[in-house]
């Protein structure tokens, strides 16, 4: 039985130091505490009956407090709905007491004998599990494990805690890789191994193990190709740049069920050659089948008008379509450059300078905060100046109390220097606040378009409806200044009308029928016409376009199938390539149109992009073999971390914002020229995962050219 037991030992001996059986698992007796003392009952409240309620969330759980540590952990276990707003310093606290109990299974045999078996602290199978590093290996040397003591004076905890860091720090591992859903996995499987287990080795890796695993994500996307021939797909051609001009075109495949990474292509050489990569999306078009390519999504990076116009020209029922998330970031920089917004943003980051260069004012801003951050770090750099704004402003209340406080002022380091002064005096500016909440107002309605549409689902029917939405909170909110109202909604319909707007998006808004049925919809009849030229593409024969007219009429009318009770409920709650599919029967052709269209995304999907991946991939330095295995390598990770973040969405996880925070942003650099190394100084002691950014960490470190992957 996992988490804790009903029963109590048969025995229990106070003798220090001992290692006592307690229902198959050694522990140690000065460990043995009370369940009423389970220092997680300070996160929550205990009702009546068997019921706790969380502090963080509110909500109610059945179970007591075994269920509440798998709520706080947010480990999608246990049939636990995770916390959506407790802190990540809880949650770690929570992992670590729950990867503390370790379960052991009992074979049968040992089933069979009475639970009173206490084991001597000498004895063989109470010190196995104590297994310490080489002695003879140079970490070995470096960090051993033991001392003469007896061993069930060690921590099974820390000592395997310990030994994790040592793995982590001998290899350079990114601190992060301990929030992945693989760690824990890998953790309990080794667990349930028990002593003795031999990890696989680096060739066996490299080989079997690659070429395993790369088969079973293969599978997974051949399932999801069965689908193309009726919802259809869409092409990705996500492009990447750095300052040396190199230039990658990684090519991913989306539909309903999820998305795929497909392949990374240097085009470094030819990014100005338009016949190049017009015969490189042919061949990647080719790859999925024409047939089933619905549109192609491009950024800007690229001037790709002339790929466009191939495609176009060549493919006519294959739409090209701009990125929505890169237009709303676009936007969103427009915003920040807008006087009144930069100078609120360059006194905001005036005190988060001083905060974070100072490692004992760092500390006291936490202790005042709860542990929470005071900036973010978000997909883009205006993405993380709204995020890290909205942050503020949340905890101008604490911050300014931290100002004021005696730590504060006695803390000579900090507190008399100008640069305090300057921060005191704009916590104090209430008009700087004022300019904060008008930051947040009239950002946030892009930022949840923004996250509408960077989740993978598909939103192509939606991004109008939310737009016009958005516009209209930036109307509502300015109702009483007309100037300011015009400044915001001229740069969105600017960024609308030259890079966002596309027919497809307009014929996917008049067949949603969250927006046909909706009376207070005012744009429909703007968009009519695009709907009606983008069905003339995709229904190019007349036999094909043979009663289009009279299946309109009866969708519109909501004659029909359409108007049954179950479709006028599902209207708002259904997918709407979903509703199609299942109450579109009434229009057959123009359902197969419908579900086509309403399946596609309308933006790049946002996840944590690692350049020097693929740097290293398409490097000439690499033999044919290195590549090879580092393409398979990409296409694995990529792809993982693609299924991980489509399962965040049902752990609330903020897609636009990152877990680390960016030590080198403009949010705490001081300065430009700053040395590699310099801001890890600030940390002194507290050098930890929490307050670095350790992609910064592993680069500046560890040399950009440092190899990956042991090849």
């Amino acid at each position: 039985m996992s988490g804790e037991s009903i029963l109590s030992p048969p025995m229990v001996f106070n003798y220090s130091g001992c290692l006592i059986r307690f229902h198959g698992t050694y522990v140690s007796a000065s460990n043995l505490m009370v369940r009423e003392k389970d220092v997680c009952w300070e996160y929550a409240e205990k009702l009546d009956g068997n019921k706790v309620k969380c502090k963080f969330c509110q909500r109610v759980l059945n179970g007591g407090i075994s269920r509440l540590k798998h709520h706080l952990s947010r480990f999608p276990s246990k049939g636990v709905n995770p916390c959506s707003k407790v802190r990540d310093d809880v949650t770690d606290r929570v992992r670590n007491i729950i990867a503390s109990k370790e379960e052991v299974k009992e074979t049968s045999s040992v089933k069979k004998q009475k639970v009173s078996e206490v084991k001597s602290p000498g004895s063989h199978s109470a010190t196995k599990a104590l297994i310490p590093l080489e002695t003879g290996s140079p970490i070995g040397k470096m960090f051993p494990t033991s001392n003469p003591m007896s061993p069930s004076s060690i921590n099974n905890q820390e000592n395997a805690e310990r030994s994790i860091a040592l793995f982590f720090f001998e290899n350079k591992l990114d601190f992060s890789v301990a929030r992945s859903s693989s760690y824990q996995l890998m953790i309990d499987a080794v667990a349930k191994c028990g002593p003795g287990f031999t990890g696989p080795s680096a060739e066996t890796l490299k080989t079997m193990w690659l070429e395993r695993i790369k088969s079973e994500v293969g599978l997974q996307s051949k399932d999801v190709e069965k689908e193309w021939a009726t919802t259809g797909c869409t092409i990705i051609a996500d492009t990447w740049t750095d300052y040396k001009s190199k230039a990658i075109i990684n090519f991913l495949v989306s539909s309903p069920s999820r998305i795929f990474f497909h392949k990374s292509v240097d085009a470094s050489a030819y990014f100005r050659n338009t016949k190049w990569l017009a015969d490189l999306f042919d061949s990647v078009i080719q790859e999925f089948g024409s047939e089933n390519v619905v549109q192609i999504i491009m950024d800007s990076s690229f001037n790709y008008t002339g790929v466009g116009n191939h495609i176009v020209q060549n493919y006519g029922t294959i739409f090209v379509s701009p990125c929505a998330s890169q237009c709303l970031n676009l936007i969103l920089e427009e915003f920040t450059k807008v006087d009144w917004i930069s100078r609120c943003i360059l006194q905001a980051q005036t005190i988060s300078k001083l905060i974070y260069n100072n490692a004992s004012l760092l500390d006291l801003m936490k202790k005042y905060n709860g542990g929470q951050e005071l900036i973010r770090t978000g997909a883009t750099k205006s993405v993380s100046t709204f995020l890290s704004l909205q942050s503020m402003l949340k905890l101008r209340t604490r911050l300014k109390h931290m100002f004021h406080s005696p730590e504060y002022a006695s803390n000579t380091s900090y507190s008399n220097k100008s640069q305090s002064l300057s921060c005191i005096a704009i916590a104090e500016d209430n008009d700087f606040w004022g300019t904060m909440e008008e930051c947040v107002a009239i950002s946030e309605p892009f930022l949840k378009v923004l996250r509408e549409v960077s989740e993978g689902k598909p939103t192509v029917g939606s991004i109008y409806e939310l737009m016009t939405r958005a516009k209209e909170s930036i109307r509502t909110y300015y109702i009483m200044d007309e100037n300011k109202c015009k400044t915001f909604l001229d740069i969105v319909d600017k960024k609308w009308r030259d890079q966002l707007h596309s027919p497809l998006h307009a014929a996917a808004a008049f067949l949603n029928p969250s927006i046909q049925y909706n009376p207070e919809i005012k744009f429909l009849s703007s968009i009519k016409e695009d709907f009606y030229n983008v069905l003339e593409k995709l229904l190019p024969v007349p036999d094909m376009r043979r009663d289009i007219t009279n299946q309109i009429y009866t969708f519109t009318k909501a004659h029909g199938m359409f108007g049954c009770s179950l479709a006028k409920e599902a209207r708002n709650t259904v997918a709407p390539w979903l509703w199609w599919e299942q109450y579109g029967d009434s229009a057959p052709g123009l359902q197969r149109v419908a579900i086509r269209i309403l399946s596609q995304v309308c933006s790049t999907f946002s996840f944590q992009r690692q350049w020097s991946t693929f740097r290293q991939i398409h490097s000439e330095k690499k033999n044919k073999i290195d590549r090879e295995t580092l393409n398979d390598l990409v296409y694995i990770n990529y792809n993982l971390k693609l299924n991980r973040q489509m399962n965040a969405k049902s752990l609330e996880v903020d897609l636009l914002q990152s877990d680390d925070i960016d030590m080198t942003s403009e949010w705490v650099e001081e300065n430009e020229t700053a040395s590699p190394t310099q801001w890890l100084d600030r940390f002194g002691p507290a050098l930890d995962g929490n307050d670095l950014n350790t992609r910064q960490f592993g680069s500046s470190i560890f040399g950009a050219n440092d190899p990956i992957f042991g090849l």
